[in-house]
């Protein structure tokens, strides 16, 4: 998607060694090559600085190892900087459980000390990165959330990302700082973290270990294709309106309904399929209504059915990126086990 005119920008991105922060740094200078891109990440457990392995060298990319609640780091990051992007976050519900006060100091202190930097930094525009779970879950007849949906987070997660949504909403009404938010369903794609439902059950499966699937797979999620989230953003950035929440649709589906579409692509049978309990506060669906983003021009392009087996194939294909991810945590299959109380 190409910019309203020809003028180079500085963007700093925050969190974007992690999933969804790579992999919009990736589209962002294949797409706008001009641009200068700055890279705040603290490197945790869900950062890893492989994901943009191709970009050393690259004059347009700069990384800075910081904390998005070091106020000192921060400013420094953001000088000369245009917009702001901010991905930083925790964002692992079953870790939220097990570690509820991290999640609150990344996700709302840091969000404050952005907010405040990007206030005396005069930046152009902040864009804030946030999730459909800040609004609660859906039963299975109930309406899609929309951007008036009232806020009902039930997760230690949740109710962490509902706060840091408030505070830049209040930042735009109180001082004026330019800011938009979106609200995004869950993310596929490579890079994925494998503690994360779909590359966790792939590397599983390629493993030859089964997947431990919470109660019977009757949850029901909305899956966005990481490019398409990063093209979404795009959009928001030049057409959406100042102060403004626009929601980022995918498609509706159960963890069983994705499990089995692994099994398939894989030739395996649900005898590798392993129960267990639900974890606590397990959201029972969540579903966007994503009309207010499709009026912009936005349109998913992506679709499961034809990506699933191109993920599979890229886990495949990169076993020198997961494996060591995998070998470092031994429990990821059990991280989700000590929320169950």
């Amino acid at each position: 998607m190409g910019k309203k005119g020809e003028d180079k920008m500085k963007i700093l991105v925050t969190g974007g060694a992690g999933f969804i922060g790579s992999n919009f740094i990736h589209y962002w200078i294949k797409t706008h090559p001009e641009d200068e891109i700055i890279n705040l990440d603290v490197l945790t457990y869900a950062g890893h600085p492989e994901s943009l392995k191709d970009l050393e060298g690259n004059q347009n990319y700069k990384f800075i190892k910081g904390d998005i609640t070091d106020a000192e780091v921060v400013k420094q990051a953001m000088e000369g900087v245009d917009t702001v992007v901010h991905y930083a976050a925790e964002s692992h519900v079953d870790r939220s459980i097990v570690d509820p006060l991290a999640f609150v100091k990344t996700n709302v202190l840091g969000t404050a000390v952005l907010l405040n930097s990007a206030l005396d930094g005069k930046i152009k525009r902040f864009h804030h990165i946030s999730s459909d779970e800040v609004y609660g879950e859906l039963g299975l007849q109930d309406a899609p959330f929309n951007e008036n949906t009232p806020y009902s987070p039930r997760t230690p997660y949740s109710a962490s990302k509902a706060g840091s949504d408030h505070l830049v909403r209040a930042y735009f009404e109180t001082y004026g700082l330019p800011v938009t938010i979106s609200n995004c369903a869950n993310n596929y794609g490579p890079f994925h973290d494998p503690e994360k439902l779909i590359p966790r059950f792939i590397t599983n499966l390629l493993q030859g270990e089964k997947v431990p699937l919470m109660g019977k797979g009757e949850n029901i999620r909305e899956w966005l294709h990481v490019e398409d989230h990063a093209e979404a953003v795009d959009f928001i950035l030049q057409k959406g309106q100042l102060g403004e929440t626009y929601l980022i649709e995918g498609e509706e589906k159960t963890n069983l309904d994705i499990t089995k579409k692994l099994l398939e692509i894989l030739g395996l049978d649900e005898s590798v399929i392993k129960f267990v309990e639900h974890r606590l506060g397990h959201d029972f669906r969540y579903a966007i209504n994503g009309d207010k983003l499709k009026a912009l021009g936005w349109i998913r392009k992506h679709n499961l059915t034809e990506d699933l087996p191109k993920v599979v194939e890229w886990y495949k294909q990169n076993e020198w990126w997961w494996k060591p991810l995998k070998q470092g945590r031994p429990n990821i299959d059990r991280l989700a086990q000590k929320s169950y109380g």
